[in-house]
This record gives structure tokens, C-alpha cells and sequence, in this order.
């Protein structure tokens, strides 16, 4: 539950929130697996008898990048996967795969876990200031960013006001 502003009611922005209580997320990111990607969100929404379906998915290396085809390939086996589970016909279907994007806003912490080696930064309310490094793990309650001096630094997902990110 989100609050005014975007806050929710601890009054950060940044939730946890398990990849085990999105519908049908377990069945497609089994599937992405499978071509060897990793589905970082995935979004059904009915609308009026129809679905619209929005999935974001990553290459399992974390220094390749996605493409139009990559997106396409999953698509296909995301949409026919879904069609079955959702029990409906290729016409109630609306769907889009997209990439992450370089500097993608980390929208659930839970995402971190998918991203280990990528260089973020993550304004720190403690810092009140940004703080990069590199995803060195995460857990449910808190991510280890490895800095430029080499210093691992935890930092509680409820000092985290926002995370992204860096693109070189």
C-alpha cells in the first residue's frame, strides 16, 4: 500500500516484496530460464475480459545486454505460456517484453538479487546523498554494495529512498 507521495506507510519507497506472491511469476521466470534469461517483472493486468501483460527481463550475465530479438524470442514462449495459464485465446491477449534500460529505477528490492555485479547507486537517507557501487548480494531486508575502495557497505532496504542504474 503506497501512501501519499509514493511513500508506504513505513515512509520509505523501496519495498521488498517476494517474486513468490506475483501471479504466474514463478511459471514464466521458469521459462525465461529455460532460453536463458532471467524475468525481473512481470505485470498481468485484466482489462475487460483481456489481459494486458508487461514483462521486463535481464540476461543471467550481468555484462550482456538485451535486444529487440532477445525480447521477441521470450515474447513467444512468455505469451503462449501465459495464454494457457490464463485459460483464454491469443486475441485477449495484449503483451510487451522490454529490457531493463540502462538506467532503470529499481522498483522492488527484490530485484537486486537478479542484478549481483551490476554498478548501482542508491540515494541513502542515513547519507541523504547517492551512493554507487557494485550489487555485491542482497536478502530481504538490506543490500551489500561493494564501493570503489573495495569496502562493502549494507545498507537497509528502509534507508533506501531510491536506486538505479549507473550507465557508462
Amino acid at each position: 500500500m503506497l501512501l501519499e507521495g509514493g511513500l508506504n506507510p513505513q515512509g520509505f519507497l523501496l519495498n521488498y516484496t517476494s517474486t513468490d506472491t506475483i501471479p504466474y511469476f514463478k511459471e514464466c521466470d521458469a521459462a525465461a530460464k529455460k532460453l536463458g534469461y532471467i524475468l525481473v517483472e512481470l505485470q498481468v493486468v485484466p482489462q475487460k475480459g483481456n489481459y494486458h501483460i508487461s514483462a521486463v527481463i535481464a540476461s543471467s550475465d550481468s555484462k550482456t545486454d538485451i535486444g529487440v530479438s532477445d525480447c521477441a524470442k521470450v515474447h513467444r514462449t512468455l505469451q503462449d505460456l501465459l495464454i494457457s495459464l490464463l485459460k483464454t485465446d491469443e486475441d485477449s491477449v495484449y503483451m510487451e517484453v522490454s529490457s531493463p534500460g540502462m538506467e532503470r529505477n529499481i522498483k522492488n528490492a527484490a530485484e537486486f538479487s537478479f542484478f549481483k555485479g551490476r554498478e548501482i547507486r542508491v540515494w541513502d537517507k542515513t547519507k541523504t546523498d547517492w551512493v554507487p557501487g557494485i550489487i555485491h548480494d542482497s536478502d530481504t531486508q538490506s543490500l551489500t554494495l561493494e564501493t570503489e575502495g573495495g569496502e562493502l557497505l549494507n545498507v537497509a532496504y528502509e534507508n533506501i529512498a531510491k536506486a538505479k542504474f549507473i550507465h557508462l
